[in-house]
């Protein structure tokens, strides 16, 4: 089955409106959690009325932080709030809770929320990116040929030197952020939305001083998360404290207002680029001086200029990084966290130094190919980009594009075409797995990973019923439950590379646990024999051969099961990362200056791909949300309020239907047995990585005008 196009096991369920999400959860007395925000973006609570809020119609309680629920500081980082909400009255950023009214049903807590009033002791916030200086450069790193001392003496025939920004993003998942808490004794019960529920659960033993075996998270399905649920955001403890202190079970679901301020944000950035080179090309070093804004409720920050030191050959490189501290939410991951807005600025200023030399793009990176790892000299675990590049090259008809540019005209449309390279970091992190065979002839593989829509239910059929050699119709995947083994969380682009050896190992020792049964059990046709094997579901010995069910059923045995592992990947000794390629076709009206992609090849190498279907999926998606980010999407800033001022899905852009066009994605399917015997890498983010570069570098093939500010709306080609 691996490497087959399988439908998702979960799709029906999904389209269907059966899939049950946190919020959907039905609890039997279960009260409603709506949080107090503030109105300021600095500064103190100095007072807060609750008089009107406690005599509204089914009010049960107002806590704030002159009447606190009692939560203890966050140890573990998660990229999310480093303070527990309502401890503090210290105001960091506009919308931060400092309130939440509980009542009998979710209207009531709405309109009571709005009865709070509060006193503030305002301080001036900070907002401003480009004008705040940054603190004192926080991270350097450099790689020097011999004999060179600093990039300054390096010898170059020509340099380019070009700045890139980009703006604050929102994930925009589907599903807004929903926990709904409830209280057995001193048990707890959690249905959260999670990107893994062992976060939630270690974050709720802390916060909370709970044991964690006497924390019980469920969240089997998640509405998208692209690194925004990766962290427990203030609604989670906030329930959970409440249905303690009330007895009551409590549900708390964020606005989507409250979603922008409260639940993270893509920072902003700011990069230098400085590459130098020889008269053919061959670059002699690249700098990436960036900036990043960390909002002041959180401790994350991107690092842009990484990408630099991981994806062209330069004997010379240096990245630095400095800080923006600023009254804004906490910043966090979000797809390709520092590395799509790395490759904007990396790919972009690759095909200015091209147009300067006269070269062709794609010539220019082939020149420059990393056969090693720029940054350590390492060899790469396995490294298929060339031919990506020149598959890509073929189907697309690169060769027929034209040097100049503003050299093509459809009517009233230029146009132009553009490409960008794509590598993301892989990484296998340890997983345990269930499988268990059942009488009923089914088998389930289990795990406390999530499936963001991103295909993992399915990964988990595929690789079980492959293993076992039954259909995958047989298989029933089980996710999101923090009794389960405890899988890879979803995120970094780690859950099939890390539980997909798991789920193989669990079904090979599964089946060893089955011949175990047949040949010990007296009520087995094979008991005491010694030359039982498994395959294709069945057991056999000689000219017998009985299927697992039928096994477990003669011994009257439920069924039989055993846990995979897969250890984490240590491995000093080589670079592991996925790579690619985007093509893409851009046309802008040239009255209007509308950009449009009209044509789309994404060409990767990743491994073994485990499902087909779902692997262009993720590709295509994480084309469309790069759509986004090069063309649509920038959450603005109120600076006179510190107000995310289009924290709405009818103000922040996001691409629809008539954005996007038909995305063609291959796959080399080189397996790479470094990273596990599966050989499967991460791919949920490598989509992502070079779509803005690319884009941005077809609009300036279509006009002439280069925007080097994410995102390329018409004003900026108008200019």
């Amino acid at each position: 089955m691996i490497g087959q196009s399988v439908d998702r096991v979960d799709g029906r369920i999904k389209v269907t409106g059966a899939a049950t999400y946190a919020a959907d959860t039905k609890i039997p007395g279960v009260t409603y959690g709506y949080l107090v925000t503030s109105t300021i973006g600095k500064g103190a609570v100095t007072a807060m009325d609750t008089t009107a809020a406690l005599a509204s119609p089914g009010v049960l309680a107002v806590y704030t932080p002159f009447n606190p629920l009692k939560l203890f500081a966050y140890v573990q980082e998660q990229n999310d709030e480093r303070f527990p909400p309502l401890q503090d009255k210290e105001v960091r950023y506009f919308g931060q809770p400092i309130g939440f009214v509980v009542a009998e049903t979710w209207e009531q807590a709405r309109d009571a929320a709005s009865l709070v009033t509060a006193t503030y002791q305002q301080l001036p916030h900070t907002t401003d990116f480009p004008g705040r200086t940054p603190q004192k450069l926080e991270e350097v790193e450099e790689v020097l040929a011999d004999g060179v001392q600093s990039i300054a003496q390096v010898d170059a025939a020509v340099t380019f030197t070009a700045e890139y920004t980009s703006p604050v993003q929102h994930h925009c998942a589907m599903e807004p952020h929903a926990t709904i808490a409830t209280w057995n004794g001193d048990h707890l019960t959690v249905y959260s939305t999670s990107q893994g529920a062992l976060l939630v659960q270690k974050r709720l033993s802390e916060t909370l001083g709970v044991d964690p075996a006497k924390i019980h998270v469920l969240s089997p399905h998640v509405g998208g998360g692209f690194g925004g649920k990766w962290g427990n955001w203030a609604q989670v403890p906030l329930a959970c404290a409440a249905a303690r202190a009330l007895g009551r079970p409590v549900k708390a679901v964020l606005t989507r207002e409250q979603v922008f301020a409260v639940a993270g944000h893509r920072p902003l950035t700011r990069q230098t680029i400085s590459l130098t080179c020889q008269e053919d090309g061959t670059l002699t070093s690249i700098t990436n001086d960036s900036t990043s804004s960390r909002g002041l409720a959180g401790n994350f920050s991107e690092s842009p200029a990484v990408w630099v030191q991981t994806t062209y050959a330069s004997p010379n490189l240096r990245t630095t990084k400095k800080l923006v501290p600023l009254n804004l939410g906490a910043a966090t991951v979000m797809r390709a966290p520092a590395e799509a807005n790395g490759s904007f600025a990396l790919e972009s200023a690759m095909d200015e130094l091209a147009e300067k030399l006269g070269i062709d793009p794609l010539e220019l990176r082939l020149r420059n190919y990393a056969t090693v790892v720029p940054n350590t000299r390492k060899p790469w675990s396995s490294k298929h980009l060339d031919e990506c590049y020149r598959l890509g090259a073929e189907e697309f008809g690169w060769s027929r594009r034209p040097l100049r540019p503003r050299a093509t005209q459809d009517g009233d449309w230029l146009v132009g075409t553009g490409m960008g390279t794509a590598t993301y970091s892989v990484w296998r992190d340890r997983a345990s797995v269930k499988v268990r065979l059942v009488a009923d002839g089914t088998a389930t593989v289990s795990g406390t990973g999530a499936d963001l829509g991103t295909g993992q239910y399915t990964v988990f059929a595929i690789l079980a019923a492959d293993a076992l050699g039954i259909p995958v119709g047989r298989v029933r995947p089980e996710l999101g439950d923090s009794t389960s083994p405890a899988a890879a969380n979803a995120g970094g682009s780690v859950s099939t590379c890390s539980n997909g050896p798991a789920v193989q190992d669990a079904a090979r020792k599964s089946q060893a646990e089955l011949i175990a049964l047949a040949v010990t059990n007296p009520r087995s046709p094979f008991y005491g024999k010694d030359d039982v094997s498994y395959r294709d579901g069945s057991v056999s010995s000689g000219g017998l051969t009985m299927s697992f069910g039928t096994l477990l059923t003669t011994c009257d045995v439920g069924g039989v099961e055993a846990v995979g592992s897969s250890p984490q990947l240590v491995d000093p000794e080589h670079g592991y990362r996925s790579f690619g390629v985007h093509f893409c076709e851009v046309r802008v009206h040239r009255l209007t200056g509308e950009p449009r992609v009209s044509r789309w090849l994404s060409v990767m190498d990743a491994g073994t791909i485990v499902n087909a279907k779902a692997a262009r999926s993720q590709i295509q998606g994480a084309v469309v949300m790069g759509i986004g980010q090069a063309l649509l999407e920038a959450t603005e800033i109120d600076h006179a309020t510190a107000r995310f001022a289009n924290a709405n899905l009818a103000s922040y852009l996001v691409p629809v239907h008539a954005d996007v066009p038909k995305i063609d994605v291959r796959f080399i399917d080189r397996p790479d047995p470094l990273v596990s015997g599966l050989g499967a890498k991460g791919i949920g983010e490598l989509g992502m990585v070079g779509v803005a570069g690319a884009i941005g570098n077809a609009v300036h093939h279509a006009t002439g005008v280069r925007v080097r500010d994410l995102p390329i709306t018409l004003d900026k080609l108008l200019s």
